[in-house]
C-alpha cells in the first residue's frame, strides 16, 4: 500500500515507515489500556517494524517503542502525516 498524506485508515493498515497521526479508537475492552499505553487522539504514531508474518508490529509512540499485536492495531485509526 503507497500511504497518501491525510488518508484515514486502521493502524494495522500502514507499512513499516509510515508516520500518521491518532485519530480515534473503536470501543473495546482494550481502549482503555491503549490510551494508558499512550495511543491517545493526537499523537504521533511511527511504523517502525512489522513481523515477517505481519503480527506483531512496533510502533515508536509517546518517546518509546510499543510492540502491538495486528488485532488491536486494527482498533486505532490514524490519519497517514508521510
Amino acid at each position: 500500500m503507497i500511504a497518501q498524506e491525510g488518508k484515514v485508515i486502521r493502524l494495522s493498515q500502514l507499512t513499516a515507515g509510515t508516520k500518521a497521526v491518532i485519530k480515534s479508537h473503536e470501543e473495546s475492552g482494550f481502549q482503555l489500556t491503549l490510551m494508558e499505553m499512550g495511543c491517545i487522539p493526537g499523537e504521533p504514531v511511527w511504523v517502525q517494524m512489522i513481523a515477517p508474518m505481519g503480527d506483531p508490529l512496533a510502533i515508536q509512540i509517546a518517546g518509546y517503542y510499543l510492540s502491538l499485536r495486528k488485532k488491536d492495531a486494527d482498533k486505532i485509526w490514524v490519519t497517514i502525516t508521510e
